[in-house]
Parts: C-alpha cells; sequence; structure tokens
C-alpha cells in the first residue's frame, strides 16, 4: 500500500500501539499527539497525506477544510458517526468517509464514577490526603435518591438498570421518548420541568443536534434543587457552558460533573477550573484500552478494505 496516513488527536498517544498498522505497508503513518486548533496550520500539516484519520468530534471538517485538502482520499473517523464532519461536501469532492463498529458504552462507566465522586466529595478528599490533611466530610448516599435521565437510548438505558441496582428512583425525558418505552427500562416518564426539579441527580445522555444544543440552560438549571448535581459525559454543547458556570458559582445547584466541552481541549485559564463544585475530566468516557483497541483494529481494517476497492462502514450524506 502506497499512502501516507495521518492520525489526528492522539492526545493518548495511544493510536499507534493499539492496533497492528504494520499489515497496511503504508508509506508513512503519523499521529499527532495535540490538538490543532488553526485551520491553515491544519491544511499545511495534513498536505500530502492520503488518509486522515479523525478521533470522534475533536477536530472539524467542515467544509473549508475539506476543500484545503486536495490530497485527502479518505477519512476515517472513530465511532459510527461525527458530526464534525460535513459529509455532503465530503461526497461532492470524492472523499471517502468510514467509520468503526461500536465498542459498547464506557462512557456509562464513567458517568457513574463522576456521579460517585461528586455524591461522596472524592476530588477534595483525596487532595487533602495528598496534602497530608485528615478531614472527612459528609457525603451523600445513592440508595433512595432520584437519577434524572435525559435520554434513554443505549447508553440512557444502562444508566437505569445501574441506578436500579444502587436502589435508586429513575425518571427520564426526551422529545421521542414514551412512558412504555421508559417503564419497559426501568425509569418513569415525566416531563422536562419534572425531571429537573425532582432529580438529585441529573445525567445527559443525548446526541448533539439542533434540537439539543443548550437543552440545558438557566430555566433547567433554576428548577434543581440546591443540592442536585448534573453531569455530563454526551457532549459540551447541550449544556449551555455560561449557564452552568453561573449555576456553580451562585450555587444555585451542588455542582456540576462534566467530561465534554464546547471548547477542547478546554482552556487553562477557563473559569470552569477555578470552581471548587465543579468535578472534570478531560473527556476521557471512551478512552480505554479496550475502546481503543476496537477502534483502531477497525481503523487499520478501513484503510486495507479502502485500498483494495471495496471501503467498510461507509459514512454517507442524508
Amino acid at each position: 500500500m502506497f499512502v501516507r496516513i495521518c492520525i489526528l488527536d492522539d492526545l493518548e498517544a495511544a493510536a499507534l500501539t493499539s492496533a497492528d498498522w504494520s499489515v497496511l505497508e503504508a508509506d508513512e503513518i503519523v499521529a499527532i499527539d495535540r490538538h490543532v486548533h488553526d485551520r491553515l496550520e491544519l491544511s499545511r500539516l495534513l498536505e500530502g497525506f492520503d488518509v486522515v484519520v479523525a478521533q470522534r468530534e475533536r477536530t472539524r471538517f467542515d467544509e473549508a477544510t475539506l476543500r484545503a485538502l486536495p490530497g485527502l482520499r479518505l477519512l476515517v473517523t472513530t465511532g459510527q458517526r461525527n458530526a464534525a464532519i460535513d459529509l455532503a461536501t465530503a461526497e461532492e469532492l470524492g472523499i471517502t468517509v468510514c467509520g468503526t463498529t461500536n465498542t459498547g458504552t464506557p462512557s456509562v462507566e464513567l458517568a457513574w464514577a463522576l456521579i460517585l465522586a461528586a455524591i461522596r466529595g472524592i476530588p477534595e478528599h483525596d487532595a487533602a490526603m495528598h496534602a497530608g490533611s485528615w478531614n472527612p466530610r459528609v457525603g451523600r448516599s445513592l440508595e433512595g435518591r432520584t437519577l434524572g435521565l435525559l435520554g434513554l437510548g443505549t447508553t440512557g438505558r444502562r444508566m437505569s438498570r445501574i441506578a436500579n441496582a444502587f436502589d435508586m428512583r429513575v425518571t427520564s425525558w426526551s422529545e421521542n421518548l414514551t412512558p412504555e418505552v421508559a417503564a419497559a427500562n426501568g425509569a418513569r416518564y415525566v416531563s422536562k420541568d419534572e425531571l429537573f426539579g425532582s432529580a438529585d441527580v441529573v445525567s445527559v445522555h443525548l446526541l448533539l443536534s439542533d434540537r439539543t444544543r443548550d437543552l440545558v440552560g438557566a430555566s433547567e438549571l433554576r428548577l434543581m434543587k440546591g443540592d442536585a448535581w448534573l453531569v455530563n459525559t454526551s457532549r459540551g454543547p447541550i449544556c449551555n457552558e455560561a449557564a452552568l458556570i453561573q449555576a456553580s458559582t451562585e450555587h444555585w445547584i451542588a455542582g456540576v460533573a462534566l467530561d465534554v466541552y464546547d471548547q477542547e481541549p478546554l482552556p487553562v485559564d477557563h473559569p470552569l477550573r477555578g470552581l471548587p463544585n465543579v468535578v472534570l475530566t478531560p473527556h476521557v468516557g471512551y478512552v480505554t484500552q479496550e475502546c481503543l483497541g476496537n477502534w483502531f483494529g477497525d481503523v487499520v481494517e478501513d484503510v486495507a478494505a479502502w485500498a483494495e476497492g471495496s471501503p467498510l462502514r461507509v459514512l454517507r450524506h442524508r
């Protein structure tokens, strides 16, 4: 295979060790271990590469970016969808876009890690212990509390099952959810206002779209209990960031726990970093050995199949 491959946003420096790339016999395989914000820098970086691998939605491939890459022939994204890729323009330019298969739902595990960290004050206790202190604070139990799920798809349903194991009450709302589907998955269907008003923890499990962007704003956060938490492991723009900051700063709610943000990586001086009642992780919901191994194994398979003229898992504009 006589192609050059560039893997973008390999922030974990794990792409090249997560699969056997040698089977491709490519001329060059380069992994970029930083995020490139500037479009001009990105186009210069990718000049001469036939194949680009995008990690989820970390880098945006809009019309202008795609037209600035005349040599690009194959764009592979980890995951089965990528809202940051302009598929219509890719088709127009003859760029094949492929995805990878599902890898389970490791983000569910992270969502529960964030919930437990927030409810039990684990980050605060850990920092105090490392500083030499022994200063226990009173946490809260999950048993008997209410988990409000925004979305009851694949991840939401797993969240519900685990919440039931904790003996929590589960409520759920999304635009197309029905009471019957909610009940079949261990949850009670409620209105959006009731979900925010009654939950001890609200956890977001929706896809980002025009309908869900800024779905959680100041009005929703003001409905929440003063000791409730909001957790978002889905996509940052679903929750209005300014409203989250205000709600945390002014203590409308106990706080927020986030793995996703409007801008990633999160700027060093971002206000969220300075709030004591905000638990933060750097978008690692899917960053596990198992997930990356599956994804990059599929990426290698995608590139090989494309080179043979029979591309797999092609993503098309609808």
